[in-house]
């Protein structure tokens, strides 16, 4: 999974939030195509022929690891080189194995669970929730309507999915909210 657009333009300069100006590439949001789906806190995962990965990062021009497997090129201004490895049987993937079942199709998910993140979720189990399933039919596409509508939602935030397959993320964060 590439990494995600965000709606709105970020103020690198100063405060890192979002201001009221549209990403290029992200006009297709404001044009009301797409659908709105809940965005979860945790850590990205992807079930490929019935293998599970997980989301590794190559930061900083790191080397990956040899299983490393990129999901786009690294990003010249940050570093940052997304990719995917697959869940081994270390201490260190304990979370993923516990969530993960063997009736789950191929797709992308959010590990979430007491461990991630935190829990932001407040859930009492680890799980793997699929992508793009939790519709928000009432999510506003705009600058103003999303602030204040996020600042009342319990959520992370929103992702936007096309049916050609793209997709435009905002987060409560990037308005300065806390959850």
């Amino acid at each position: 999974m590439r990494k995600i657009i965000s709606l709105f333009t970020r103020n690198h300069e100063t405060d890192h939030l979002v201001r009221n100006e549209i990403v290029p590439g992200a006009e297709w949001v404001i044009a009301r195509e797409g659908i709105a789906t809940r965005k979860w806190d945790g850590t990205c995962c992807m079930i490929r022929n019935g293998i599970l990965y997980k989301r590794y990062d190559a930061k900083k021009w790191k080397t990956p690891p040899i299983d490393f497997e990129p999901s786009q090129d690294p990003d010249p201004m940050t570093g940052h080189w997304p990719g995917w490895l697959p869940v081994g049987d270390g201490p260190e993937d304990k979370y993923h194995r516990e969530a993960s079942r063997r009736d789950l199709q191929d797709g992308t998910f959010e590990l979430v669970g007491p461990k991630i993140n935190g829990n932001p979720e407040k859930l009492a189990n680890h799980v793997l929730i699929q992508h793009g399933v939790d519709m928000l039919i009432d999510a506003p596409r705009d600058f103003e309507g999303l602030k204040e509508w996020l600042k009342k939602a319990d959520l992370e935030g929103i992702v936007w999915h096309h049916p050609d397959g793209r997709m435009v993320k905002i987060k409560k964060k990037d308005f300065g909210l806390k959850r």
